[in-house]
């Protein structure tokens, strides 16, 4: 095994003998699965109590309307709106005024109570009571059958997408499903470039710090020394990610039989329409080259980030020389977002290409097919400028990660270049 290789072996055993890789690794998918599984448990909580809705309408036309539902007990008040005092009856959750026709005059509705009521009661009140103007509004114009004729000439559609290859065979699509893989692969990315790019710049700065690094410099080239060190932590990065699919789907899994939750049922009984859509998207593509460009934009931004941790003496340093490297990633990921709508359009295919928005910009527009030479081209320029921005970090490390105690500026990284 080369020096490289004894390096990466070094970085990857380190970081995932950790305690904090171990607890994050294991943490992260409970959450995730808290996070779907939890809003399914508080469903099946419903609020039992009863409230009072008090109705006070002068015109005596919707005391029908509205009816008691579960959590809601409508009570109608013969009372004058202007004498009436909210504060005589505090059993009532809330008081709802009509002092006109509504037809007529569709703001003179009003809701009082003691504390914010909820959308809920809001939205049944409204939805209520609209039907019913709705109703009467169409029975003015005094036509035969009118709200049949209406009904009846509403017509939904049911859209089918088909997607036919060259040789004529057809397969069932979702744009919408396309859409959101795309975009949970975009995230992931800047996700990982992120959160493992800023892991690589600390590590770089831990062993500046302790002086372990003039020890290592002394049997392996600087260049090596990054390389290893960009490499073993790309390796942490995609066994994290491994982990946390197969656990995830693991306790997902293990809550779902264990607690008798709907999911099962539901994942069951939605089954054939997910197959249907995920027919249409290539997965086994879309994943690997998610590996690629996940692979290809760390690798470039890692080298970055490896360079202003040899440059550097302390954290609060690197914010001069961040703000270069983060712009570009936090332009790519609104890009990506923007372009989830029209994944063909100049700004989708243009920031597809450079290398510095690509391994974000272009996971939202693999689930719609493509071309392979825009992937191919897309790819390349990825690698050639990896190697460019490596080249460069490579320069800096190796003066900065020997050099303690001053304050470097963008000038002084332009002569280390020239070395």
């Amino acid at each position: 095994m080369g020096k490289i290789g004894l390096i990466i072996q070094k970085e990857y055993l380190r970081r995932v003998n950790k305690k904090s890789f171990i607890i994050f690794t294991f943490l992260t998918p409970l959450l995730i699965v808290l996070l779907v599984a939890m809003p399914l448990w508080l469903s099946t909580f419903k609020d039992t109590e009863v409230k009072n809705i008090a109705l006070i309408d002068v015109t005596g036309k919707y005391g029908a309307v509205l009816k008691d539902r579960d959590n809601y007990h409508f009570i109608n008040m013969k009372k004058e709106v202007g004498t009436f005092n909210p504060n005589d009856h505090k059993d009532i959750y809330a008081f709802v005024m009509i002092d006109a026709d509504l037809l007529q005059h569709p703001d003179k509705i009003t809701i009082y109570s003691e504390t914010q009521i909820t959308t809920d009661l809001k939205g049944y009140i409204s939805d209520q009571l609209s039907k019913y103007l709705s109703n009467e509004k169409l029975a003015s114009y005094n036509i035969p059958d009118l709200k049949k004729i209406i009904q009846d000439s509403q017509i939904e559609l049911n859209i089918k997408t088909i997607k036919r290859n060259d040789n004529g065979k057809e397969k069932a699509a979702s744009s919408e499903f396309a859409t959101a893989v795309g975009l949970v692969a975009t995230f992931m990315i800047y996700m990982f470039i992120f959160m493992y790019g800023a892991m690589v710049m600390r590590g770089v700065m831990e062993e500046k710090s302790s002086r372990i690094v003039e020890v290592l410099v002394s049997s392996v080239k600087p260049i090596e020394l990054m390389l290893g060190k960009i490499i073993g932590i790309a390796l942490v990065g995609l066994t994290q990610f491994l982990l946390w699919v197969i656990l995830s789907l693991g306790i997902l899994m293990v809550v779902a039989l264990t607690t008798g939750m709907p999911l099962l049922a539901t994942a069951s009984a939605q089954a054939p329409g997910i197959l249907q859509m995920m027919g249409g998207v290539n997965l086994a593509e879309i994943i690997l080259y998610f590996v690629l460009y996940f692979l290809g934009g760390y690798l470039l931004y890692a080298s970055l980030f490896a360079a202003v941790g040899s440059a550097v003496d302390s954290e609060t340093d690197t914010q001069q020389f961040m703000l270069p490297i983060t712009i570009p990633i936090i332009f790519a990921m609104y890009a990506g977002i923007y372009s989830a709508q029209n994944p063909d359009g100049p700004l989708a295919f243009w920031c597809s290409l450079i290398p510095f928005t690509s391994p974000i910009v272009m996971m939202v527009r693999l689930p719609f097919d493509v071309p392979l030479w825009e992937k191919l081209l897309s790819l390349t320029l990825l690698i050639i400028t990896f190697i460019g921005t490596t080249w460069m970090a490579a320069k800096i490390y190796r003066t900065g990660i020997l050099m303690y105690g001053k304050k470097v500026n963008y000038r002084e990284l332009l002569k280390w270049l020239k070395y």
